[in-house]
This record gives structure tokens, sequence and C-alpha cells, in this order.
């Protein structure tokens, strides 16, 4: 692992840590984001296994993880992260947009997927968009990888399952965010507050041991939601 010098003119950049096997596909995320107004790359690492080292050592606010690594992969890596305290918000470096790998570290609570050949200014795009709480797939995306991935044996009664935990209304919030709805959006359908909207989401998130929306959409989707 090793860590780029940072730059002191900003008061509060998006720290970044990329995480590839691949020295070239690191070198180029390097350069091209810690040139990016508002964003420093905190550290580098060579392997999911490198990773928590890399979290404790330096402040990171989102993770460029690569899928396919040989120690630990970037699915493995993202659910161990995402079960931190505080995480960091990751984004998946993929070859395939259909790659089955990608729905699974959705699953595992990644905030989306970027595809390794993305242009530069859509990469700077989607880290500040995580950064700021804002996940990078439409519902639309999502159910398209869907669409991709047969689910395995008893995937659908365990999503109902889960679904079953839920209060009614949280089932409706549930439902809504699988389509994509935001949370202002939300309390008009479903005549509340927008506060009552995140009180609701973050019972959602709780009960489901989630961290995200996109979870939610995906498991809105295994059981045959809409």
């Amino acid at each position: 692992m090793s860590v780029p010098g940072l730059p002191a003119e900003s008061a509060s950049p998006v720290r970044v840590l990329i995480v590839d096997d691949d020295p070239l596909v690191r070198a180029a995320l390097n350069m091209m984001l810690d040139g990016a107004p508002g964003i420093v790359v905190a550290a580098v690492a060579a392997d999911g296994d490198e990773v928590p080292a890399a979290l404790d050592a330096y402040g990171v606010d989102v993770i460029l993880m690569d899928l396919r690594m040989a120690r630990v992969d970037g699915i493995t890596a993202t659910r161990r992260v995402r079960a931190r305290p505080r995480a960091p918000e990751v984004v998946v470096l993929t070859t395939f947009d259909a790659d089955e790998n990608v729905v699974r570290a959705l699953r595992a609570g990644a905030a989306g997927f970027l595809l390794k050949d993305t242009p530069p200014e859509r990469i700077v795009h989607a880290v500040r968009t995580v950064a700021g709480g804002e996940p990078i797939l439409s519902p639309r995306i999502v159910r398209r990888l869907m669409d991709r991935v047969v689910l395995e044996a008893g995937v659908a009664d365990r999503a109902r399952a889960a679904l079953a935990r839920l209060s009614p209304r949280e089932r409706d919030v549930a439902a809504a965010v699988a389509r994509g709805s935001t949370n202002a959006e939300i309390a008009e359908e479903l005549a509340m507050s927008v506060a009552t909207v995140k009180a609701h989401m973050t019972r959602v998130l709780e009960k489901l041991e989630m961290t995200n929306r996109t979870q939610i959409a995906l498991l809105v989707h295994d059981a045959g939601g809409d």
C-alpha cells in the first residue's frame, strides 16, 4: 500500500481510497482523481486485504474497489467495509456490467459501480455523488442488472420473509424506494412529512440490517416487487 502526497489547498476534500490489483489502473485513477478539484487520493491498495489498515490509518470518504483480486475480492472487502462504524461509501470497479458479481457487491452495500473504461469526468462525478450520500444507480439500472442474474433457490422466499418484518407503512416506503422515489416524492405519495419518511427509512434499514437504498431496491426486486 502506498500513500500519495496530500494537497493543502482544500479544507475538506473528498478523500478516496483506490483498491485495484492492476498497477496501471491504480496509477491512472490516482492521476485522474488527485487532479480533480475537491478530491484527494488518501491511499491506494493492491488487494482487498489491505483495506482495513488503510481505513485505520487514513480518513477515507469513498473507496473505488476492484471486484476481482487475488487474496480478498471486492465483494468480501465491501461487506467488511460496510460493517464498520461510520463506513465510507464503496463504488465497485468492473470490466463488464453484466457480471453477476456486480449485483453481489450491491447486496454487500456498494453504492454503485463503474466500468473501468468510464470517462474520467464521470468517475469524478460519481465520487462526488456518493460522497454526498447519493447512490449512482437508478432503480431502472438495478432492475436491468437483476434481470440478467439467475436467483439462487430460496432467495425470493428469504426476501419476502425479510420484508414481512416491516410494518405495512415501512413496506410502503420500501416499495417506493424500489421505484426510485425520493424522500420528498415518498412523502407526497404517502401523505406524510419528509421527516417521517426519513424516520421510516432509518427503521427499514435497521430492521433489514442494510446500509443504503440500493440494497432495499434489490430486496424488493428479489421478493417479486416492482
